[in-house]
């Protein structure tokens, strides 16, 4: 199958400038509203990179009133962007039959966050006497930085996506997308230090491309060719002129601005979320099994998942990414 499709995407190189693919209808569902993290996708979309390769895409936004997840499995979406991969092992352990295909961010961007100077290092937030989490990250990453890192249950307090309390205690820790609270709390003129947790070892990917199995198996050109495009546009949002982007994220969700958004990507830039680690010779969307298995045994470690409860030959198919695709893209538009 992968010689299939790699035959496949010599095949796509070599026409794609001249392609002629009758328009596919492509529906890819966000997990929240436009913003900058989403942009290599909304930058293929407005720079007609999906239409050279033949694909009328269609950008369905999730967000507060939205959950596009189960709209993947029900036909409703044809791609979904989610978050690491611990939702991935979830679908695969309740046999919903969904594919990781590609992995748009090699760190994921949840943080925990203190008051700047306040605290030496990561390691001192473990004396911290309340970190703020959510259900959600008690039940994930809570679990490993207890288990890896000595934090302790203790000083859990449920986060509810406000940020009065920490502005009004300067002991108080938080969870963080790394690229949101941080910018939140410094617009209202608290500054902060941002702790990656995927520095300290929380190893899963972010902005993860999943799709149908069916899909893969049915029509994998048609994947190759929603995966090539999303990596060029990600590499000409990164390095190239994002005002079209921009455009196309402001009108889709007006609260964004091009200040907004040019701080949000400064942010990614600055925790080296995106083009890192083997991005850099693979490709954006790179992938490999090898890291898919260490960051399960994690979660398994820390309690997050059973062991022998996700085969992990379901979880992701590597087969689409990790061809160096756009790597010439970057170099002519950085000089190198």
């Amino acid at each position: 199958m992968k010689t299939f499709r790699t035959a496949l995407a010599a095949l796509a190189a070599t026409v794609v400038a001249g392609a002629s693919w009758a328009s596919d209808k492509v529906v890819f569902g966000t997990n929240w509203l436009a913003q900058g993290g989403h942009g290599g996708f909304y930058q293929a979309l407005a720079d007609g990179t999906y239409e050279k390769y033949g694909l009328d895409v269609e950008i369905r936004m999730g967000g507060p009133q939205m959950n596009n997840r189960p709209m993947l499995a029900a036909g409703r979406l044809d791609f979904l962007m989610a978050g690491n991969l611990l939702l991935s092992f979830d679908n695969v352990r309740n046999g919903i039959p969904t594919t990781v295909v590609a992995a748009f961010f090699q760190k994921d961007p949840q943080a925990v966050m203190a008051h700047q100077g306040h605290y030496a290092d990561f390691a001192a937030l473990t004396e911290a006497p309340t970190v703020l989490v959510s259900k959600d990250g008690q039940f994930s990453f809570w679990q490993w930085m207890v288990d890896a890192h000595g934090f302790r249950d203790e000083q859990i307090r449920p986060y509810g996506f406000n940020l009065a309390q920490f502005l009004e205690d300067k002991d108080l820790v938080q969870q963080a997308y790394g690229t949101a609270e941080p910018l939140y709390a410094a617009a209202q003129g608290a500054e902060v230090d941002t702790f990656l947790l995927a520095d300290h070892g929380w190893n899963t990917y972010s902005t993860t491309i999943e799709t149908r199995q069916q899909l893969i198996e049915e029509d994998p050109e048609l994947v190759q060719r929603f995966i090539d495009a999303s990596i060029e546009g990600w590499y000409n949002f990164l390095y190239g002129d994002r005002t079209a982007a921009y455009e196309a994220i402001i009108a889709a969700n007006p609260e964004m601005t091009a200040e907004k958004l040019d701080k949000e990507i400064a942010q990614f830039e600055k925790l080296g979320i995106i083009d890192t680690g083997d991005a850099l010779e693979m490709g954006i969307g790179a992938m490999t099994d090898a890291r898919i298995k260490a960051f399960h045994d994690l979660a398994v470690q820390s309690g997050i998942i059973e062991e022998g409860t996700v085969e992990l030959s379901k979880v992701a198919d590597t087969g689409f990414v990790n061809k160096g695709h756009g790597l010439d893209i970057k170099s002519r538009l950085t000089g190198g």
